[in-house]
């Protein structure tokens, strides 16, 4: 097989085989085969029903590719349902019962149709951790189709399978609450908290105002409490990243606590009219279901500040935490808010977290004018100078040559203004990292760290500063606490990837750069990386294909710009990304 007639897409497959063949084979070959045949029938209309392929059905295996994950699940579904309808009437000993895994990942397509690669590998290791009857995913799959198909997910945890350098995290897929039909199975543990301190996640909270465009509102209120929470260093707090993954969904508490491994959820709605806000808020044990405590705060808008402290008061004295002497003193007397300028500042928020350069300019109006009113505030000061570096970094908005100078000059204003605000001392040490200034920019965020334990954002930008100075190994370990803080969000994936890389541990690299891009598809950056992987690995075809699928992403991207723009201090790590590719007759 040549190189050049493989084709690397990204795709759903779903692979399935019999439970215990060999077993109804030696009772009754005859009806085995027949039971088998009719099953075959199933398998290809569900799948060719809902836009599938069937790739391949030997022996009692069924292989099949999908253009969506959607797709692929609606099919097993489907499947599982009819295949055990039609089982009824067969004595318990004697039934066919199918295992059914899903993946989206890379797969490489020759021109026969068939399809090869480690995202066939993953659906297939899935399939054998299903049980009989049933359906596991990965957690790519189940991100893709959370809220678009008739069932539920146990998160199974991260699964060490055969072949594959990382852990693949499975769910398994339920139509009503149960167990697969005849499945014998120890209960899943419910506890998978990924810390001994007590730990929550505050699910985006209800917009109730009757008018959706109050819907950033609501966000800004549940990100406010997020951001309070964090800076208590007894808690375990997700970040906002992660636990807005489950806007706009019915969700069960527990699946929520499972997925994010924590104990408990902070869920509640918003009401605004005018100048007036009715908060609902109520704290439940992710592990039983039961409620902890629930409130209703009825305040004039200028109060917010002291709900939110209220909020942060309960929960530590429900949870049992004790703040230390400085949390307290920092937790005293916040005061009241200007209205008006605190609606402008999350008017801001919700813009830049588009992230897009329409998006950039919006929220710098909003928080021209939130400042405008109230120039005091150091969160909206901080966050220009962190947008100010999002549009030196991704060139949008024609940025200036004295566009970091801004940024600095915000990220300073912000901390004289407030020396205890976290984000003030993060946009410090972002700016510094632009600028080339990595040795300064540490101590930045390390008190950004120290002011709030679970700013995920300045844990991975300290681990970025680590691996542009050479300290990749450290790196590593930044973005995994970063991730443990956020583990939805697929940023922290590619830079823990491009510290592999570095380190030439091209297979960890490999496997973090396809994560990546099965969070974010689109991501032009990774697959420089990958295609620049594979020319140092001797895959030039895989590298040429890279690259073309990241010009048809992004037809300006550019390999000068990006040397120019990262502040790494070696020379030589930037190197070795252009070598890969030069190597791969791509430079």
């Amino acid at each position: 097989m040549s190189g050049s007639e493989l084709k690397q897409r990204l795709a759903a497959i779903l692979a399935a085989d019999v439970a215990g063949y060999s077993r109804l084979m030696a009772a009754d070959e005859r009806a085995t085969v027949a039971a088998l045949d009719s099953a075959r029938k199933v398998f290809r209309s569900h799948i060719e029903s809902r836009q599938g392929r069937v790739i391949d059905m030997a022996g009692d295996s069924v292989l099949a590719v999908f253009e969506t994950a959607t797709g692929a699940v609606s099919a097993a579904l489907a499947i599982q349902q009819e295949l055990g309808a039609s089982s009824n009437a067969v004595p318990e000993d004697r039934r066919m019962r199918f295992r059914i895994g899903v993946h989206m990942g890379d797969v490489m397509e020759n021109a026969d149709g068939a399809v090869y690669g480690d995202g066939v590998n993953i659906a297939a290791r899935l399939e054998g951790l299903a049980e009989p009857g049933g359906i596991t995913i990965s957690d790519a799959v189940q991100g893709a189709v959370r809220g678009k198909v008739t069932a539920s997910f146990v998160d199974q945890g991260e699964q060490q399978v055969k072949n594959i350098p990382y852990p693949v995290r499975a769910f398994e897929v339920r139509t009503d609450g149960s167990a697969p039909a005849g499945a014998a199975r120890a209960p899943v543990q419910a506890d998978r908290s990924r810390t001994d301190r007590p730990s929550i996640a505050v699910l985006p909270f209800t917009n109730m105002s009757g008018d959706p465009e109050q819907e950033y509102f609501a966000d800004g209120i549940t990100e406010d409490i997020i951001t309070d929470i964090s800076k208590i260093s007894g808690l375990f707090v997700i970040a906002r990243n992660s636990s807005f993954t489950f806007k706009k969904q019915s969700v069960d508490v527990k699946d929520v606590g499972r997925k994010l491994g924590v104990r408990h959820v902070l869920e509640g709605s918003v009401r605004k009219a005018g100048m007036k806000v009715r908060i609902n808020v109520q704290l439940i044990n992710a592990e039983t279901g039961g409620h902890v405590w629930a409130e209703r705060y009825d305040r004039d808008l200028e109060d917010i500040f002291a709900v939110q402290d209220e909020v942060t008061r309960r929960i530590v004295d429900a949870l049992k935490v004790s703040l230390t002497s400085s949390e307290q003193a920092h937790r005293e007397g916040r005061g009241k808010v200007n209205a008006e300028a605190y609606d402008y500042l999350v008017r801001a928020r919700s813009c830049i977290l588009q992230f897009t350069a329409e998006g950039a300019v919006e929220g710098r109006a909003m928080l021209q004018r939130a400042l405008a009113i109230d120039a005091g505030l150091a969160q909206a000061y901080a966050m220009l100078a962190i947008l100010h570096c999002t549009e030196h970094v991704n060139g949008w908005n024609n940025p200036g040559p004295d566009h970091l100078d801004l940024a600095l000059e915000f990220a300073r204003r912000a901390r004289a203004l407030d020396e205890f605000e976290p984000v003030s001392h993060q946009a410090l040490g972002i700016t510094l990292m632009w600028m080339k200034r990595l040795d300064e920019a540490e101590p930045a965020l390390r008190r950004a760290i120290d002011l709030d334990p679970n700013l995920a954002q300045a844990y991975g930008s300290l681990g970025n500063v680590l691996d542009y100075s050479g300290q990749h190994e450290r790196a590593i370990e930044l973005f995994e606490q970063a991730m443990q803080l956020d583990p939805e969000f697929d940023l922290w994936i590619h830079a823990c990837g491009r510290a592999q890389f570095a380190l030439e541990r091209y297979d960890e690299a490999e496997a973090s750069f396809k994560r990546r891009l099965i969070r974010m598809p689109q991501s032009d950056v990774t697959r420089a990386y990958l295609a620049s992987l594979y020319g140092h690995t001797g895959r030039h075809e895989e590298a040429r294909q890279m690259w073309r699928e990241l010009m048809a992403i992004n037809p300006k991207y550019s390999l000068e710009r990006m040397q120019r723009v990262m502040p790494f201090k070696s020379p030589a790590t930037l190197d070795r990304l252009v070598d890969g590719l030069r190597k791969a007759g791509l430079s």
